[in-house]
C-alpha cells in the first residue's frame, strides 16, 4: 500500500530492496520515519515510528487517535472551493497560525495534496511556504488513510533527535535510517551543508551510532547518496549500491540516474 502522503525521497519503490536487508525482529524502528512508505509494508509486532518533523508527527497521532472521525474531517478540504490559489493560500495562512492539532494536521494533509509537488518546506520562521500546485483534481487518500490507520493502531510516534531513539534500541529491534542525503557531489565546502538542519556532524553522529548498535546485534541499515564521503563513512557496514532514477534540476525532462546506496550494519 502506498503511504497517504507525498513526500520527497519516499521509499515506496525500494521496499522490495529494502526488506531483503532486514532481519527477523520483533519491532521495526525507524528514527527518519517520513511518509512511512516501508513500514506501511512490513509485518512486524511493533512499530516505533519517528520523525523531528512535528507537523507530521502530530498527523499521526491524530490519525492514530481521532481514526475515521479525523479522516472524514480531512475529507471536507478536499472539495472544488478550496482548489484555487486564494483559498490555498489562506488556509496555508491558518495552518502557520493555527493551535488545535487536530486542525492544523487536517490543513496540513490538505497542503501536502494541494501544493507544489507535495513538497514539505518551512521559511526561517517556521512557517509552510510552498507554493500552490494547480492540480486539477486533487486525490483525496482516503483506503491510504485506513490502512494507515489500522496498520499503526499500536505504534509509538515521537518527535525526538535520531540518536534519542536509536540510543533506546533493544535486541529484537531492526532499525532503518533514511537520513537527509548527503549532497550528489562533495566539495570542501561540505561543512556548510544543511538540508532540515542535517549536517556532515549528523551523517557521521548517525553512521556512528549504527556500528555501536550492530556490535550488540541489532540490525542497523542506512539509505543515501553513494559518493566518497558515504562510501569511508559506511566502511564497516556491508553496502549494496544501485542507480535510481531521479529529477535533478527544476527541467522535469532532466532525468539522470544517481547512485545510491543501503548500508547494512
Amino acid at each position: 500500500m502506498r503511504p497517504f502522503l507525498k513526500w520527497a525521497g519516499g521509499k515506496y519503490r525500494l521496499i522490495d530492496r529494502i526488506r531483503e536487508k532486514m532481519a527477523a525482529g520483533k519491532r521495526i524502528v525507524e528514527p527518519f520515519s517520513g511518509s512511512c512508505a516501508l513500514s506501511l509494508n512490513c509485518n512486524y509486532q511493533q512499530y516505533w515510528m519517528n520523525d523531528i518533523n512535528t507537523d507530521l508527527i502530530t498527523l499521526y497521532k491524530s490519525i492514530q487517535v481521532e481514526g475515521e472521525t479525523f479522516i472524514d474531517f480531512c475529507r471536507s478540504f478536499f472539495v472544488p472551493i478550496n482548489n484555487t490559489e486564494e483559498r490555498y493560500y489562506e488556509l496555508r495562512e491558518q495552518f502557520n497560525k493555527e493551535k488545535n492539532p487536530v486542525i492544523k494536521s487536517a490543513i496540513f494533509l490538505y497542503l501536502n495534496r494541494h501544493d507544489f509537488n507535495g513538497l514539505c518546506r518551512y521559511n526561517s520562521k517556521g512557517e509552510f511556504n510552498v507554493p500552490f500546485g494547480r492540480y486539477k483534481n486533487p486525490y483525496f487518500p482516503e483506503k491510504e488513510l485506513n490502512h494507515f490507520y489500522k496498520h499503526f493502531k499500536e505504534a509509538l510516534f515521537t518527535n525526538v533527535d535520531f540518536e534519542e531513539v536509536m540510543n533506546q534500541a533493544l535486541s529484537g529491534d531492526v532499525i532503518y535510517c533514511d537520513p537527509p542525503y548527503v549532497p550528489l557531489s562533495l566539495t570542501s565546502n561540505f561543512t556548510s551543508y544543511s538540508v532540515g538542519g542535517f549536517s556532515e556532524e549528523d551523517q557521521i553522529r548517525l553512521a556512528e551510532c549504527a556500528k555501536r548498535l550492530s556490535e550488540k546485534g541489532i540490525t542497523v541499515i542506512i539509505s543515501n547518496h553513494y559518493n566518497e564521503f558515504t562510501a569511508r563513512l559506511y566502511k564497516s557496514a556491508i553496502l549494496d549500491t544501485f542507480p535510481v532514477q531521479r529529477f535533478i534540476s527544476c527541467d522535469g525532462n532532466n532525468r539522470n540516474a544517481v547512485e545510491e546506496v543501503l548500508a547494512v550494519f
